[in-house]
């Protein structure tokens, strides 16, 4: 047990015991549970317990806000639960619990948080390497740029074998066969030879419409539509998911003396021939519609597009709804090699340090004074959970102007085509990933010029409106 181990206990105690809890997950300031009654939960003793800032429920989950230091009372609350590392359990989870869009949220939240941080370390070390690459500190033709290249790019190209893992995890399938699956999604030889445009194509598909899809082979005569899995993220989900029901069917009806093998090997025979021709396309196709309609709504008014995400973005954050948009970023920059749709919610980062800035020059208060300058520091790192909850929120009028101020802010960046070209970072630490693919850094002068246009106007509101 670490050193926030009577906290563990505590936690662990006042959700409901380790009875109570089905699984639990983390994102970066919160411990994320899910619970089989809500109801057992005490809401008010964990509020007011030390080193809890608050409790959240929303999408489907029983949210604890920590703080920066989750990952250590993580670690310390999954032994008394006797879940093992990434918060799974092989019991099943008794309850299908809320509505559609819980769930949805919930599901999304569980597949992808466990691979945050090492996205944001991957991301954060390409970012730099452009960098020094446009700062003219070594050439992109050597080893250097190759090796730190390789470390940017290794996750996001075969993201497929990630996201199968920790999707087998949530839809309760054996993690090795979500890997498995992510892994044959990228196999070379289908890739380069199969679904690639390397030689003549059979026939055409839907012409003239945006899923015209060329056919290079068949399987045993079924036609194999040509798409590239690696890099992609919703495909891969779709095809565990569908593995996970072939895994629970087959589990019926194998003898237990051979279900060992005989049941992945099952599972694999059925999921990866539908995944390919079925299930792979459609999810392509239904990225395809979203992606449109999302631009389309963004065409019709980028600075207004802009100005929704920047004024909305931190009440998602107060529910944790946030990370229900991960895979639209994700799948902008893997599809069209940038994410200028949700790249506004970048504003809101600075509106918030800016307003707790403010706060600390103009209050008397000495404990407050002495939260918003971690507060602060934090938020310009892009964590900005524990202001919101632990000055914004209850002093109420500075958070209404930090999102008043993030909505101007992603007003400014949708008017002039705030892009992002890679993910991972946060915070300050995403601005080299916001240079131009070429070097030219006309696009990271939006992003400076954006934050400081958000955190003057966020400033100077706090210290006019704001009174004790």
């Amino acid at each position: 047990m670490g050193k926030y181990g009577e906290l563990a206990k505590e936690v662990v105690k006042n959700v409901g015991g380790k009875e109570n809890v089905i699984s639990l997950t983390h994102c970066i300031t919160r411990l994320r549970f899910k619970l089989k009654d809500e109801s057992k939960a005490s809401d008010d003793v964990l509020k007011n317990m030390s080193g809890v800032v608050t409790v959240m429920k929303s999408g489907g989950q029983y949210q604890v806000v920590i703080g920066n230091h989750v990952p250590e009372v993580y670690a310390d609350v999954l032994p008394l639960l006797g879940l093992e590392e990434g918060g799974s359990s092989d019991r099943q989870e008794e309850t299908a619990g809320g509505s559609l869009f819980n769930r949805a949220i919930d599901i999304i939240s569980g597949i992808f948080q466990p691979i945050l941080g090492i996205m944001a370390a991957c991301g954060m070390v390409k970012g730099l390497s452009a960098l020094f690459v446009a700062l003219g500190l070594y050439p992109d033709t050597c080893g250097g740029y190759l090796i730190l290249n390789a470390i940017g790019d290794g996750l996001f190209n075969f993201m497929p074998l990630f996201l199968g893992y920790t999707a087998a995890k949530k839809f309760q399938l054996k993690p090795m066969v979500g890997l498995a699956i992510g892994a044959i999604m990228c196999y070379p030889t289908v890739q380069n030879s199969a679904l690639s445009a390397g030689g003549e194509a059979l026939y055409t598909l839907f012409t003239g419409t945006m899923f015209e899809s060329a056919v290079y082979t068949d399987f045993f005569g079924i036609p194999l539509i040509a798409m590239d899995y690696t890099g992609t993220v919703i495909p891969v989900i779709f095809v565990v998911y569908f593995a996970s029901r072939c895994d629970k069917f087959f589990s019926r009806f194998v003898p237990d003396l051979v279900k060992f093998f005989f049941v992945p090997m099952l599972t694999l025979f059925v999921s990866i021939p539908v995944g390919f021709l079925l299930i792979g396309p459609l999810a392509t196709f239904g990225s395809t519609i979203i992606a449109e309609a999302v631009m389309g709504v963004r065409n019709f008014s980028p600075m207004l597009a802009g100005a929704i995400v920047g004024l909305t973005w931190q009440i998602l954050v107060i529910f944790g709804l946030h990370w229900g948009f991960i895979p639209v970023y994700i799948n902008n920059i893997m599809t069209n090699g940038y994410d200028n749709v949700m790249m506004p919610f970048f504003a809101c980062t600075f509106a918030t340090s800016a307003v707790v800035l403010a706060i600390f020059f103009k209050t008397r208060d000495r404990q407050l004074k002495e939260m918003a300058l971690p507060n602060f520091i934090s938020g310009i790192f892009g964590v900005t959970e524990p202001a919101i909850y632990g000055i914004l929120l209850p002093l109420k009028k500075p958070f209404i102007i930090s999102c008043i101020a993030g909505g101007i802010g992603g007003g400014f960046y949708g008017a002039f085509n705030f892009r992002k070209f890679m993910m991972g970072g946060m915070g300050i630490f995403e601005f080299p990933a916001m240079i131009e693919p070429d070097g030219s850094m006309g696009n990271l002068i939006v992003a400076v010029t954006g934050v400081v246009i958000t955190m003057v106007i966020a400033f100077l509101a706090t210290m006019i409106l704001y009174k004790e």
